[in-house]
């Protein structure tokens, strides 16, 4: 961090961004600030809106100018005395597989018409360590009324193998799609093609409900945690409902599963409900995409007119 600092106090740049992780990034900019005039902007807004809403205020101290990703995010971070521009989300403009590619890969995995499960139990290990039984369990009462169901787990290249060991006793056996396969490329067409080709979805509570809704592809979200971190949680949100679809949309479609409530019953009555009604969130997931800035100029081009608009 300090050598970070003064290097760039050294450098003596007309502006120095900063991209998320705050706690490296926030805290070079805090000396950057100390030591010098140099404008200081910061990529990716503090969830202030979620919780700990004090982090804007702290860091309007030493950060100029915030580039947001959500649009409801300017407001807050403008209250505080910083300058704020939405430039949408990068989500926007990552690719979606094309229904040929989705065919592909039914096809190569011999899953024909068949129901399609997307499976996503979170890309940290302790993460699969909760989440992949309870996962499994929900599974294999969801297949007692589909007995034809297929599942398949784009695997996160970091806990592939703790998803393969984890999933061994399912009642229904995945497909897991490991990433350190093939290269790099191969691997995200790949998780592509699975996004394109499933038909719902049950997954770990974070962003990856954005790339579902990219995908236009229903889901359900769970979360497992031990009880005393959910109530701590729960009385400091100021939410109420942790999916950025929910939130981005206005809505409360995506059916949630936290704390107590992850449970495999709940889930798979919710995995049924979203299987049967898959249309409650068609909508929700086209107007998140919109006012994330799907169809305009690209997040960074618009970061980078941002930048060089207040300099």
């Amino acid at each position: 961090i300090n050598e970070t600092a003064q290097a760039v106090i050294d450098a003596k740049p007309d502006v120095m961004i900063t991209i998320d992780s705050p706690d490296f990034s926030l805290r070079v900019a805090k000396r950057v600030k100390a030591a010098s005039d140099i404008r200081t902007v910061h990529y990716v807004a503090p969830t202030v809106w979620a919780w700990r809403p004090g982090r804007a205020k702290k860091m309007a101290r030493y950060i100029d100018h915030v580039l947001a990703l959500f649009p409801f995010e300017p407001p807050l971070m403008e209250a505080e005395g910083m300058a704020c521009d939405f430039v949408g989300h990068p989500v926007v403009g990552e690719k979606i597989a094309t229904h040929r590619e989705a065919a592909a890969f039914r096809q190569a995995h011999e899953i024909g018409d068949a129901p399609l499960m997307l499976v996503l139990p979170g890309s940290r290990r302790s993460e699969v360590a909760r989440l992949t039984d309870v996962f499994g369990d929900a599974v294999a009462r969801f297949a007692q009324t589909h007995p034809d169901l297929r599942v398949v787990i784009p695997a996160a290249g970091p806990v592939a193998d703790a998803v393969i060991a984890q999933t061994q006793g399912w009642t229904v056996r995945p497909i897991v799609l490991d990433p350190r396969a093939g290269s790099r490329e191969e691997g995200a067409a790949m998780k592509r093609a699975a996004f394109a080709a499933a038909d719902v979805a049950l997954a770990a509570s974070g962003t990856v409900s954005l790339e579902l809704a990219a995908a236009s592809l229903p889901m359900v979200i769970a979360y497992r945690m031990n009880w005393l971190s959910f109530r701590l949680i729960k009385a400091m949100a100021l939410i109420d409902t942790v999916t950025l679809v929910n939130l981005v949309s206005d809505t409360r479609v995506v059916p949630e599963f936290l704390g107590p409530d992850c449970t495999a019953d709940k889930i798979a009555g919710g995995l049924a409900h979203v299987f049967a009604h898959p249309e409650d969130q068609k909508d929700a997931m086209a107007l998140t995409m919109e006012r994330l800035g799907k169809g305009g100029e690209s997040p960074g081009l618009r970061a980078a007119r941002a930048v060089l608009a207040k300099l």
